[in-house]
């Protein structure tokens, strides 16, 4: 009878035993943070959880002109820093090194030339990409900016490891809104023309699977808020960048955890 008894006890810790090790593995720990640099400017913040990942590297280029290099604003008012800062606060544990390659005034084909002299490395995690505004500003053919967006769509790829998954394309302000334009006298003209490089872009990447951010409705509120528009007259400020920064921050966290 003992023996018996010993025989079942063994059987139902086996069973203990075998149970406990087929369950499932602890959860990856995940984080959620707002996705905004400056939490006091936002009117609707949103949540984004994210895998706690450790110690990784996640390179981003961003590419464009002076609404990319932050033209009147300081070093780390610029929409490619706050972005970097606003990814590092949802992962602390890893690093986000930023090489911007963008200057006032530059146009599609400006971009073109510093990119195949620069020749950045092909290894990116993250693109942006916002450019055409010199080229209406200018008053460039239309067509240069058809053929060289998509040159610059498809180098942008290249550069995040041939992957269009990495690559996001930022829609082209409209300065009619600001004091400069304003004072232009074709702020309708501004805005007609702006309208139609964005919908070439936007179209462009909806047919290609490209992420396209909108923020050009930001900037048409610079004469309400004069606070969106930056101490030049002309270029957003660092609250406008923040606003931008929280519609491309989604998209940017989704393109480097996946």
């Amino acid at each position: 009878m003992k023996n018996q008894f010993k025989i079942i006890v063994a059987v139902f810790l086996l069973l203990f035993i075998v149970s406990c090790s087929s369950e499932s593995p602890i959860p990856t720990k995940t984080t959620s943070a707002p996705i905004v640099t400056n939490p006091a400017t936002t009117t609707n913040p949103v949540v984004i959880t994210v895998p706690q990942t450790q110690n990784q590297t996640f390179s981003y280029l961003a590419l464009g002109d002076s609404y990319t290099i932050g033209q009147s604003v300081c070093e780390t008012c610029r929409f490619p820093e706050q972005l970097k800062k606003s990814l590092s606060h949802l992962n602390p544990n890893n690093t986000y090194p930023l090489k911007i390659i963008a200057q006032t005034g530059w146009t599609t084909t400006n971009l073109i030339s510093a990119i195949d002299l620069q020749n950045p490395a092909s290894d990116y995690d993250l693109v942006t990409l916002l450019i055409g505004v010199n080229n209406q500003y200018q008053n460039r053919s239309f067509s240069l900016y058809e053929k060289e967006f998509p040159e610059l769509v498809t180098k942008a790829i290249a550069l995040a490891k041939g992957d269009k998954a990495n690559v996001i394309v930022v829609s082209i302000p409209d300065y009619a809104y600001t004091p400069y334009g304003q004072g232009s006298g074709i702020q309708s003209k501004i805005s007609m023309e702006i309208d139609g490089y964005n919908a070439f872009a936007k179209k462009y990447c909806t047919d290609n699977a490209i992420e396209f951010i909108n923020i050009t409705d930001i900037t048409r509120q610079g004469l309400t808020n004069t606070n969106l528009v930056a101490q030049d007259g002309l270029h957003p400020s660092e609250l406008a960048y923040s606003l931008f920064v929280e519609r491309i921050l989604p998209k940017a966290a989704t393109a480097i955890q996946k």
